[in-house]
């Protein structure tokens, strides 16, 4: 199998299809395009979702807990606790563990989340840090969102800007090489990209707003992520190439190495669902989060990638083009 996510087909047809023993309190079960589960617990529900950080030695740290959270957003619930599991590779020294546990104690801060446990060795099973963390959050029963809800005639809106996340990992782990070919001013603003990677605020409001769907962008990028909420909504989706929003220093970055920006993973990109997305934009940009309507939802079942050259039909992803740089 090739590096990345297991393909769509694989977790449905190997994974999914044994997942046969059901309780009446899960209410949000696996399936393509939905990255947590939620649990009946009377007036409340109860939303998890695990993540592993596993395409960077950088920031590490913050990324397990902002990239769970993210999940725990895309349902319009509130992160309380993480758990992490930290796997660290022979030869790790006690700085390199303080920098890692002080990056997640921050991130956990910034969200108002508490770090309630986990598990910490050292282990010859990896030979880099990684990090797996599972998130806990709390949504009042009638205000669950998930990535199934969109609805032909739906606005689709994208926060922030397309390959956030892998532009900020490669401009870290490539920075040497970065600064000689785009320059020191362009890999540092790519950089600090990092610190856009959360979308619990934007999850928070579209939530309250009343989004139909939301999805937060990782591995396989918008497009995968466009391709993923139009199959859990079972409608088509079309959007305007010209119309997604991409950073200069990613643009830079993708043509050096070529590789697909609208391919790249995205944390700190929202994919949000909703019927007067113009409204919704507004109060994004009234709280200082940008957000642009990309498209809409269609009852052709279809997702579609309209360009100069013309309409392609958006696939189920690939490994995301982060790994063919580091």
């Amino acid at each position: 199998m090739e590096i990345g996510k297991v393909p769509n087909n694989m977790l449905e047809e190997i994974i999914f299809g044994k997942l046969k023993h059901n309780r009446i309190e899960v209410l949000l079960r696996p399936k393509i395009g939905e990255d947590c589960c939620a649990i009946d617990f009377g007036d409340n529900i109860c939303v998890i979702s695990s993540d592993p950080i596993t395409g960077t030695v950088n920031e590490v740290g913050r990324l397990a807990v902002h990239v769970s959270c993210n999940d725990i957003a895309s349902c319009g619930a509130e992160p309380v606790g993480i758990i992490s599991t930290v796997l660290l590779p022979a030869g790790t020294t006690e700085k390199e563990l303080d920098t890692l546990v002080s990056q997640m104690s921050e991130a956990a801060a910034e969200l108002n989340v508490e770090i309630i446990g986990g598990h910490t060795e050292i282990t010859t099973a990896v030979n880099r840090v990684v990090v797996t963390s599972t998130v806990l959050g709390k949504i009042k029963k009638d205000k669950l969102v998930t990535s199934s809800g969109a609805r032909p005639g739906d606005s689709i809106i994208l926060t922030k800007w397309a390959g956030l996340e892998g532009t900020a990992i490669i401009a870290r782990e490539k920075e040497p090489e970065l600064i000689g070919q785009i320059g020191k001013e362009a890999v540092d603003k790519a950089k600090d990209l990092i610190n856009s990677i959360s979308v619990v605020k934007e999850g928070l409001i579209a939530a309250e707003f009343g989004a139909t769907a939301m999805h937060d962008v990782t591995e396989g990028g918008v497009l995968g992520a466009l391709w993923e909420m139009a199959k859990a909504s079972d409608v088509g989706i079309m959007v305007y190439e010209d119309k997604i929003p991409i950073k200069e220093e990613t643009l830079s970055i993708a043509q050096y190495f070529g590789i697909d920006p609208l391919k790249l993973i995205s944390s700190g990109c929202m994919l949000i669902a909703c019927k007067d997305g113009g409204e919704l934009v507004k109060k994004l940009e009234n709280s200082g989060i940008k957000a642009t309507i990309i498209g809409k939802a269609t009852e052709e079942k279809k997702c579609l990638l309209v360009a100069k050259e013309g309409t392609h039909e958006i696939h189920q992803p690939d490994p995301d083009e982060l790994y063919k740089v580091v």
